[in-house]
């Protein structure tokens, strides 16, 4: 019985929590905005710089935002030592990282700061809710951003095979993006999995988006009408187009390549039909991809934005909607509707 699910969605400066209980006005149950596992990590190892201490990265593979403070650790002197299983998290290809000047090991060196990986440590978790005088919840999901393992591939292409499995394989249910079998490419979400226990895990992005079908009025709208949901977030920007509970069309670009200009008329032509994978590739984006529009659909015009960096589209014809009232937390509410529409809630 899943009374109670910690919901996760853990991004590279901040993991978004909440914490369901089954039965409760959602107002009434529990939220957190915490430091995300890799920024914790980064400001360790800006610690270690500065007492001159070679590091040892053991643990698993996680979000590898804190890969901006390893390469400053070896430029001030100090070395880096990694377990192979955790050396994924700064790139998948083991080689190179050695010539980058990783030091690869299987057990810690002597004299060495172990620095712990893992974007979810069940022991710390269990303190946390010790100390918020919390039952330690009946289920865990969480998200995290996972450009998956591609070799002699483009990140970017191997990336964007997440969504043509949506739209071309699993006829646009978007639940189907909350993982109970993660595909093997996606090796974070798959050591994710591993550390909560086997719960459902998601990509952030179609955590975010699910987020979205969490105001009922939203998903009602997209059986009247073709609608746009759009999640502009700090590092990637994620659009589709939503008929009936379907998709029908996904769109990512890298948010840093915006202007509010040109995310605009990118959307005007997704939902259209008129902007293509090679044109958004070409343009240092992952892609883009769309089904036969229907004409029902009516163009997709209602746009509902969320994420970080939605003000980008601030004065345009869009709604701003906040899932479960606060929108820092719509990919957890996007995880627990994935869940419901799998019946797993």
């Amino acid at each position: 019985m899943k009374n109670t699910v910690l919901s996760l969605d853990i991004g590279s400066g901040t993991q978004d929590v909440l914490y369901y209980i089954k039965g409760v006005e959602i107002e009434n149950c529990f939220k957190f905005v915490l430091p995300s596992p890799a920024r914790v990590v980064g400001e360790r190892i800006k610690e270690l710089t500065l007492q001159g201490r070679d590091i040892y990265l053991s643990g698993r593979n996680m979000g590898g935002g804190f890969g901006r403070s390893v390469y400053p650790h070896m430029e001030a002197g100090c070395k880096v030592y990694a377990h192979p299983r955790a050396a994924l998290a700064l790139g998948d290809d083991l080689p190179r990282l050695e010539s980058n000047g990783i030091i690869l090991a299987d057990e810690k060196p002597e004299g060495c700061a172990d620095v712990p990986l893992a974007d979810f440590d069940v022991a710390w978790w269990k303190n946390f809710f010790r100390a918020a005088g919390l039952q330690y919840p009946d289920y865990v999901t969480a998200s995290v951003q996972d450009h998956g393992y591609h070799p002699g591939k483009s990140n970017r292409i191997g990336r964007f095979n997440l969504w043509k499995h949506l739209l071309l394989e699993n006829q646009g249910r978007p639940e189907s993006l909350v993982f109970e079998n993660v595909p093997e490419e996606f090796t974070r979400m798959a050591e994710l999995q591993d550390s909560i226990g086997g719960g459902a895990v998601s990509d952030t992005g179609a955590a975010a988006v699910l987020g979205a079908l969490f105001v009922d009025g939203i998903l009602e709208h997209s059986h009247r009408q073709g609608v746009c949901l759009i999640n502009v977030g700090n590092s990637h920007t994620v659009s589709f187009l939503l008929y009936k509970g379907a998709v029908y069309g996904v769109y990512e670009h890298h948010t840093g390549n915006m202007t509010p200009e040109k995310l605009w008329d990118d959307s005007q032509r997704f939902r259209q039909g008129n902007i293509s994978f090679q044109d958004v590739f070409d343009d240092w984006g992952h892609g883009c991809l769309t089904l036969d529009l229907p004409e029902e659909a009516q163009g997709f015009a209602p746009t509902y934005v969320l994420g970080p960096r939605r003000s980008l589209l601030n004065g345009y014809p869009v709604e701003f909607p906040s899932p479960g009232g606060d929108m820092m937390l719509a990919g957890c509410f996007g995880l627990i509707k994935g869940l419901t529409l799998k019946g797993i809630l």
